[in-house]
């Protein structure tokens, strides 16, 4: 990529709730489970592994934008611990056929926003296609931000930010 990035972390607060109060954007509760292994586990940019405790719950990524037709919530897996091991959030997770390789199997869908939250461009694509969408929509000026979702469940897989 010759554009700059960082992944945006989920907000603390977000997980500290989800992780100590169960409850997740909406004020459901969330579900807990034990992983088979392959679920995107969004807080560390990752798949889980067999037998790791996984925690299913909403999130809207637009948190504090207020009211607009595209503000939305979504599925995200997160790991029930917090992850020990360091995470790049300066490139996106891509790399070769590693097992726990973050944006594996299936289609996926790529939104840019303006400033004030509102869809100014997007497109599907695969794997291969991650790191050319979204250095093509950050290289427009008006795009703040690419929010990338696994497209056939919905799950918010990161939103994207020049560095």
């Amino acid at each position: 990529m010759e554009i700059g990035i960082r992944i945006l972390p989920l907000p603390e607060a977000y997980l500290t709730r989800v992780r100590e109060e169960g409850l997740d954007a909406q004020g459901q509760p969330v579900r807990r489970f034990m992983s088979a292994g392959g679920d995107p586990c969004r807080d560390a940019l990752r798949r889980s592994r067999p037998g790791e405790a996984v925690i299913l719950a909403s999130y809207g990524p637009f948190e504090g934008a207020g009211l607009n037709p595209y503000r939305e919530f979504g599925p995200v897996f997160l790991l029930a611990e917090p992850e020990t091991a360091p995470i790049d959030r300066a490139a996106l997770p891509v790399s070769g056929n590693h097992p726990e390789r973050y944006f594996a199997d299936g289609p996926l869908a790529f939104r840019a926003y303006d400033a004030g939250g509102d869809i100014i461009d997007g497109a599907l694509g695969g794997t291969e296609d991650v790191e050319a969408a979204v250095e093509r929509f950050l290289a427009a000026p008006k795009v703040a931000h690419v929010d990338v979702r696994f497209a056939i469940r919905g799950c918010f897989a990161c939103r994207v930010v020049r560095a």
